[in-house]
């Protein structure tokens, strides 16, 4: 059972993976005269024991006797991450975490005083205090063990042959619980103003297609615990330890088939490979065994003339599956995704099997997070948006908002100039550039409307009840708008999450609330360290829109080609050897960064130091006195706190997962990757010819 619907794939672009596990859109803090949606009374909240992590760049933390101009992650965060090691209850630790952990913090005095007060049914309020309070009654949720999902295993075990997998798949996904692929509403590439339906590859439990199918030391490891997890999780539903050992072979061969047929990280970021439109006869000629006519007719969304059919060669696999793979095995298949997905959400033995696979094995986490967190993610990932709500009323000053309009405001004009004045491209590409900077749509903190979350029941007594009530709510949600016009209002991450991101269907740039704090953003700080920090991740969003993949959209949002060959001849030169630079850092003895799964966004951090520092230079004047703090220079602070807010270390494990999987370069290499492309920095540090973080002149990367 998925309780989550599948998300698109790379239709946003964030500054880095989201901190506070939430899904869908923000909630918004209003003018001082309103009040959020729902709100009958103000929460008595307490966040005095609510402790602002000591994140922000301080001169203590710089280690002198590390030259910056030959490592200048090791000289801004070496000390601080010395004396800042991983949390057992966490795989990454530095300034995103930390943020994101005092988010959590003022997320849980909240969700607390919301299961304390007494609030009339239907509230926010009382919808996220039942749910809180739900997760956190263990009692109950020991007591009922595997019932929750008793009727959904017995709907597995109905199926009496393989033709009647199609059907029991439509109505599984029509209750949110789809697991063999990808299936959701999105803009269309064509036309962004209206939504169409998109289904993608799935259905793999590891993290990537190279688990399945190289020999890498830690991917063979990752085989063999995942037979065990999938044999211990057969287990505990009751299945016979031979049964259960000779089904985990099943489900591992199952997906080791999928695997094959499905496409790597680097090739899915590209929005063609994404995009197939088809007619639906020919989606059904396409798979004969699967009729995506009688799907769509099972998700009671009208049958569309056309939608996107993703990767043919997974529907293929995955047609041919249905006929020729065994029942048996389809069903041990089913069970274990079934169990697998709500186990977080059930008895201890369950939750516990799954942190000792997901978290423990593959992320190397030493601890599971107290139960308070583990709820909250849950609360975020069902409910992020309604949650918000209470969020932002309670947490985000009005004023921030104002204020960092102006630092937009300020970054899109540098970037204006820096389009203007390109050498590289030509007239007719730069006068669509232009325009689709004049588009840009910024959000700011909370979106202008809320989303309506009254048709969601909330109840005290059943905490996996509530998340598959909510997967099943969201999930349709997300399919009512097949063949609706786009709702540009809509955001796609609550206020609480410490993450910024762009959309490029709607080109828009959106920061939620709790970004907006040190080390990135501090009102009362000097102009060098919000430029280095929030006004890097302004230009860096911004920059989204003309990296190797946003830059193939239109300034309506739409997937066209806007440039001429020889500009985007000469931007992929440019960008090769981006890719190359990151390819070149090594994360662990022999393991490199993959610098074309990385690329989009160490294009948009090299163009969004570049921007933010122009902004700085413009904001400042050029009457502007360097006031010298703490012995350095505005510049030099400028980069100290872009370095500061990529202060991260990882588990070792984590860190492996993180280079095949994670479109973002590790934290230590983005810290150094696009300031040593800038000759602003050897400036600031006397850096020279030679030194490390001078890229010498045939290597340097100029693109924005």
């Amino acid at each position: 059972m998925t309780l989550r619907p599948i998300k698109p794939l790379a239709l946003a672009f964030s500054i880095t993976v989201a901190l506070a596990a939430c899904q869908n859109t923000g909630g918004a803090a209003q003018s001082a005269a309103a009040a959020p949606t729902g709100t009958v009374a103000p929460l008595k909240v307490d966040f005095s024991k609510v402790d602002a992590p000591a994140i922000s760049l301080q001169a203590s933390d710089v280690d002198t006797s590390i030259a910056a101009c030959q490592d200048f992650n090791g000289f801004v965060n070496s000390k601080w991450l010395a004396a800042n090691p991983v949390p057992a209850d966490r795989t990454t630790w530095g300034a995103f975490p930390a943020l994101g952990e005092r988010s959590l913090h003022i997320q849980h005095e909240i969700a607390k005083a919301a299961a304390a007060s007494a609030h009339p049914a239907g509230t926010m309020e009382r919808k996220v205090g039942d749910f809180f309070a739900a997760g956190m009654d263990e009692a109950a949720i020991e007591a009922a063990g595997i019932t929750p999902i008793q009727p959904e295993l017995d709907r597995i075990a109905a199926i009496t042959s393989n033709a009647g997998l199609p059907a029991y798949l439509g109505q599984a996904y029509a209750n949110g619980m789809g697991m063999a692929f990808g299936f959701y509403a999105g803009a269309d590439y064509a036309d962004s103003n209206m939504n169409i339906a998109y289904a993608q590859q799935g259905g793999l439990s590891l993290p990537e297609r190279a688990y399945y199918l190289e020999d890498r030391e830690d991917y063979k490891t990752a085989r063999a615990a995942f037979l065990l997890h999938v044999e211990k999780l057969l287990s505990l539903a009751g299945a016979e330890p031979e049964a259960a050992k000779a089904q985990a072979q099943q489900v591992l061969a199952f997906e080791t088939r999928l695997a094959t047929a499905s496409l790597g990280r680097v090739e899915l970021r590209d929005p063609a490979l994404r995009y197939v439109p088809v007619a639906l006869e020919a989606a059904d000629a396409s798979t004969p065994n699967f009729s995506w006519t009688a799907f769509f007719t099972a998700l009671d969304v009208p049958a569309p003339e056309m939608f996107s059919l993703a990767h043919p060669q997974f529907f293929q696999e995955f047609d041919a599956m249905l006929a020729d793979v065994p029942l048996a095995q389809w069903q041990a298949w089913l069970r274990f995704r079934t169990i697998d997905s709500a186990s977080p959400y059930l008895s201890s033995a369950f939750e516990t099997a799954n942190f000792a696979f997901y978290r423990q094995t593959l992320a190397g986490q030493k601890e599971m997070p107290p139960r308070w967190k583990r709820v909250l993610g849950a609360l975020n990932g069902s409910m992020g948006e309604g949650f918000g709500q209470l969020y932002v009323a309670q947490a985000f000053p009005p004023e921030s908002k104002v204020k960092m309009e102006a630092l937009v405001a300020n970054l899109m004009l540098a970037l204006k100039g820096r389009l203007e004045n390109l050498e590289w491209m030509s007239p007719e590409t730069k006068t669509r550039a232009l325009e689709k900077w004049s588009s840009f749509t910024p959000k700011i903190g909370y979106p202008d409307k809320w989303r309506d979350w009254s048709g969601l029941d909330v109840a005290k007594d059943s905490y996996a009840g509530n998340l598959m009530a909510a997967s099943a709510f969201n999930y349709r949600f997300n399919l009512d708008k097949v063949g609706q016009p786009v709702d540009r209002s809509e955001w796609g991450m609550s206020p609480q999450t410490v993450n910024a991101y762009y959309r490029s269907t709607a080109n828009e740039i959106v920061f939620p609330a709790a970004i907006l704090q040190p080390p990135f953003f501090d009102a009362n700080a000097d102009d060098a360290l919000n430029y280095g920090g929030i006004g890097a991740v302004i230009g860096h969003e911004m920059l989204h829109g003309f990296d190797d993949q946003g830059s193939k959209f239109d300034a309506k949002g739409n997937m066209s080609n806007w440039w001429t060959d020889a500009d985007r001849e000469n931007f992929n030169a440019r960008t090769g050897k981006l890719a190359a630079q990151y390819s070149a850092y090594e994360a662990l003895p022999g393991l490199f960064v993959n610098g074309q799964l990385g690329l989009g966004e160490n294009i948009a951090d090299l163009g969004g130091v570049t921007v933010a520092l122009d902004a700085l230079t413009a904001a400042q004047g050029n009457a502007f006195t360097d006031p010298m703090v703490d012995g350095y220079s505005q510049q030099q602070r400028f980069f100290m706190n872009w370095a500061t807010v990529w202060r991260i270390a990882f588990t070792e494990a984590q860190l492996k997962q993180q280079i095949t999987v994670g479109p973002h370069s590790p934290g230590m290499f983005r810290a150094i990757g696009a300031p040593s492309n800038l000759p602003a920095f050897a400036q600031a540090f006397s850096c020279k010819p030679g030194d490390k973080m001078v890229r010498p002149e045939a290597d340097r990367v100029v693109i924005w």
